[in-house]
């Protein structure tokens, strides 16, 4: 059988050398307490540093325990902190696409709505923070089962009602969904919710690739899609690069 691997050991024992000295420590201090050569314990460090799991004081360069460790405690990535540190991006897609835009949550068998950006067109528009939507009908939601498959139902456990008459009510119909979705890397409701209105959706990613949300942007059908059923590229686009900017934040390198 395959041994253990060093460099996780190593982190290991740096994070637990931090928990233990109750004050920050200094690279050199770390690296003799590991007996570890300077240059290693600085990569161990500077990529824990990286993943929100250590932090370092500028003004005297030590290093101390990160906010990232208390995260694994939770179920995924603070909803606060993720609606404001997308706020800014969400804000120019929506002005650069002329679309709505969500940052969406899986909350177990919904996708809950954390932040929603109007459509720039002056049209009559509701607030829809904190609404919860399906997973099977929404671009966010399919988004989610598309790419977050451990934190939401498999299939079988959906309530696949049927919202219009686009909605997709099969398991085998989703799945095909969520095959191109995968294929494609956006997912999309061409009406599947809501009549005349569709979306489509891009993961977030935090460190090591994990989805921790869904950032969509929503309009009139015949805005965000071709004759042939598929996103217009300029928008894919425009929401790809956003998604990449705000997984920077969370992140994701």
């Amino acid at each position: 059988m395959p041994g253990s691997i060093q460099t996780i050991e190593r982190a290991a024992a740096v994070l637990r050398l931090l928990a233990s000295t109750g004050r920050p420590l200094a690279l050199a201090e770390i690296a003799a307490a590991l007996d570890l050569p300077r240059p290693t314990a600085h990569g161990i460090v500077r990529t824990l540093r990286e993943v929100g799991f250590v932090d370092q004081d500028a003004p005297s360069a030590q290093y101390r325990l990160g906010e990232g460790l208390h995260q694994l405690h939770t179920e995924g990535w603070d909803r606060h902190d993720l609606r404001a540190r997308s706020m800014n991006w969400a804000d120019a897609l929506a002005g650069s696409t002329g679309c709505a835009v969500h940052v969406g949550v899986s909350t177990g068998r919904a996708v809950s709505l954390v932040h929603h950006v109007f459509r720039p067109d002056g049209s009559p528009q509701r607030l829809r923070i904190n609404e919860e939507q399906p997973l099977h009908a929404t671009a966010p939601g399919k988004c989610l089962l598309a790419f977050a498959p451990v934190v939401t139902p498999t299939l079988r456990e959906l309530d696949l009602q049927r919202y219009t008459g686009r909605t997709c009510t099969s398991s085998a119909a989703l799945e095909l969904h969520l095959a191109s979705a995968r294929r494609r890397g956006c997912a999309t409701d061409v009406g599947e919710f809501e009549t005349g209105i569709g979306g489509a959706a891009v993961p977030l990613r935090s460190a090591g690739g994990l989805t921790v949300g869904a950032l969509g942007i929503g309009g009139p059908v015949e805005q965000l899609f071709g004759s042939g059923g598929e996103p217009r590229p300029r928008l894919v686009a425009e929401l790809v690069a956003a998604a990449r900017e705000i997984s920077v934040t969370l992140g994701h390198t």
